[in-house]
């Protein structure tokens, strides 16, 4: 699943969409309307999010009202959030290593 939402989020497109939600459900033309494409493209997109379970699409009739989901978003972020741990360690660990580099030159230099 995690796949799917980040091919999902991938594109700018889709992301806008996403963006236009998190305000408010909206019915597929609607969402569509700020688009300069055809509606079975518009369609196409949401049908990605729709896999991805990024949003979810009911019917009243001839209208489809379309709702943001929230936790395939939350769930790549906790990923994402992993590896940023594993990075600021990373990071931390360099800036200790430069830092006993610099104090070594300094008193090489003072010698």
């Amino acid at each position: 699943m995690l796949d799917r939402t980040f091919a999902a989020l991938a594109d700018p497109t889709r992301r806008r969409m996403l963006e236009h939600l998190a305000q408010s459900d909206q019915c597929v033309t609607d969402l569509a309307r700020p688009y300069s494409m055809s509606l079975p493209a518009v369609s196409k997109h949401l049908r990605v999010l729709e896999r991805a379970g990024l949003v979810r699409r009911r019917r009243n009739g001839r209208v489809h009202s379309l709702k943001l989901e929230a936790k395939p978003m939350q769930q790549a972020q906790a990923w994402i959030e992993e590896y940023r741990k594993f990075w600021e360690q990373s990071f931390d660990r360099l800036d200790e290593y430069l830092k006993q580099l610099q104090a070594t030159k300094t008193n090489e230099q003072t010698k």
